[in-house]
């Protein structure tokens, strides 16, 4: 299937979840928002959470700085 991640498209397995993302884009490590299709998806739902053709993903992650 494909999604659009922050205006580029990805081409993820059918069965993906945001979890499976954050896997590919290396991503899993890092503090992030993410938003599929205007709705933000919580820590605790990224793993449960299942990606569908189509669907509009944005990625957050926080930059420390000082």
């Amino acid at each position: 299937m494909n999604i659009v991640l922050n205006g580029d498209t990805r081409q993820l397995p059918q069965s993906a979840t945001v979890h499976d993302l954050l896997l590919q884009e290396q991503l899993l490590e890092r503090r992030v928002a993410v938003e599929v299709n205007g709705q933000i998806i919580t820590r605790s739902q990224h793993a449960t959470h299942p990606l569908r053709d189509g669907d509009v993903v944005e990625i957050v992650h926080a930059l420390g700085g000082g």
